[in-house]
């Protein structure tokens, strides 16, 4: 069993971590390298829903992980175990990653050598979207038992999003979720994020996300080049 590498994240002590994000694109743009920031609270299914998205996106680029969590290497064994790069990071009990905090872990994963990086970010829908990563695409997931008035009770992260994935849509019937009234509150925050119906379980909407992503990737690249 591949041996999972943990990095302990040091918080950045840059007054201005917009400006320092900024600064982390421009130096990922030199790399040629897209960096994709995943944000939602926990039980959501972001590992899986990444897990599933990396499943599609490794047949045309190069692909690796950042696992983020207050503690634990779980969700980086999963990747490691499906042949995925893969680096756990330790956040020493912050609820956030910052731009130079998201250097450091580039750097030990080597991006340079890689096409996509993805971050799985702290789980919770608060403290990620106050802090810019110096990734180039924000990425939400909601699921369809937190309940479809999310986007309304906590707007700053689903602004911050440039495309937004409901998952296990496979539950729809068991719970109270209106897929119209989410895309019309998340509109009221992001007009322009598209919505993306998933489910992780059985893969239904995935191909059609990792199809927008990987539009997405290619546009970035293109601009950069």
């Amino acid at each position: 069993m591949e041996e999972v590498r943990i990095i302990d994240l040091k918080e950045s002590i840059l007054a201005d971590n917009d400006a320092d994000a900024d600064k982390l694109r421009e130096e990922l743009a030199e790399e040629k390298t897209v960096y994709i920031n995943v944000m939602s609270s926990p039980g959501s299914g972001k590992t899986s829903t990444i897990l599933r998205l990396v499943e599609q996106l490794r047949l045309l680029c190069r692909v690796g992980v950042l696992e983020a969590d207050i503690d634990g290497d779980v969700d980086t064994r999963t990747m490691l175990d499906a042949g995925i790069p893969a680096v756990q990071l330790h956040t020493g009990g912050m609820c956030h990653l910052d731009a130079d905090m998201s250097r450091q872990a580039l750097r030990e994963i080597n991006s340079q050598d890689l096409d996509v990086v993805i971050l799985e970010n702290v789980g919770n829908l608060v403290c990620p979207a106050e802090f810019d990563t110096g990734a180039q695409i924000n990425l939400v997931i909601l699921s369809v038992p937190e309940g479809d008035d999310k986007p309304l009770k906590y707007p700053l992260m689903f602004t911050k999003a440039d495309v937004v994935v409901v998952n296990k849509i496979d539950a729809m019937e068991v719970f109270d979720f209106s897929p119209e009234k989410f895309k019309q509150n998340v509109a009221e925050c992001a007009p322009e994020a598209p919505v993306f119906m998933v489910s992780a379980a059985t893969g239904e909407g995935i191909i059609a996300l990792s199809e927008w992503i990987g539009e997405r990737v290619k546009e970035i690249l293109e601009y950069i080049d």
